[in-house]
């Protein structure tokens, strides 16, 4: 995160003591030089799963940052795919740097909460942006999604197994969010960003809620937990 081409600690500093908004305009010029953007084995993965369950002609990628998806998605939809966003300096990278042939590609700046679209697309997906939303922001999130799907359209994205109670990971992952609930009890304006908020039971039980049809598939590239179980699912909600 420190190399030459990614943000300073000041950097990143101030973007944790700005809103979410403008906080990733600050940092959307080195976002790509981050751990935040989702890794490319992550991005051929989602595509390899998906590819079974099409085709799709139009696509979305909800929250794309600086378009990794939306390049990804690229290679599943035949007639178009957008991608949206709310910081206007993420959609600034991604149309500088995003340019698949052969498939036209739209960047939107516009809340994930209040999308401005009919039902226009085939398929929508979302890459580690979640953490965003509060666990009573979901059932709006989830009917905002399926207002923008054709009837048998689907709403995909992957979603990691959570790590083993008292495993480094997981005390990580609490550090962090007990850092964050810290930060915002202190600190205006709020910078939503929480790793366990967004867990597989709830957001079934919401998915099915908001009227989708969810399938479960794993994710093979990334292995078992001991149990059996996938480190990592697609979740296909089918409208």
């Amino acid at each position: 995160m420190f190399s030459p081409e990614g943000p300073t600690l000041r950097e990143l500093a101030v973007q944790a003591l700005s809103s979410v908004e403008h906080g990733y305009d600050l940092l959307a010029p080195k976002f790509d030089h981050t751990p935040y953007r989702t890794p490319d084995r992550v991005l051929d993965a989602v595509a390899t799963a998906l590819t079974p369950l099409g085709p799709f002609g139009t696509g979305l990628d909800l929250c794309c940052g600086t378009g990794a998806g939306a390049g990804a998605l690229a290679r599943l939809c035949r007639h178009g795919v957008t991608g949206v966003d709310f910081s206007a300096g993420m959609l600034a990278v991604a149309r500088d740097r995003v340019r698949p042939a052969g498939v036209p590609v739209s960047w939107v700046r516009a809340d994930a909460r209040a999308l401005p679209f009919a039902p226009a697309f085939d398929l929508v997906v979302s890459f580690g942006a979640f953490g965003h939303f509060l666990p009573r922001e979901l059932p709006g999130l989830f009917a905002q999604v399926r207002s923008v799907l054709r009837p048998g359209g689907l709403f995909a994205f992957p979603l990691a197994a959570p790590p083993r109670p008292g495993s480094p990971g997981y005390w990580s992952l609490l550090g962090f969010d007990a850092a964050m609930r810290v930060r915002n009890a202190l600190w205006r304006p709020p910078f939503v960003m929480y790793y366990r908020t967004f867990r597989l039971g709830d957001v079934r039980r919401e998915l099915t809620r908001a009227g989708f049809e969810v399938d479960l598939h794993p994710l093979p590239e990334f292995g078992h937990r001991p149990d059996g179980s996938p480190r990592a699912r697609l979740v296909a909600a089918r409208r």
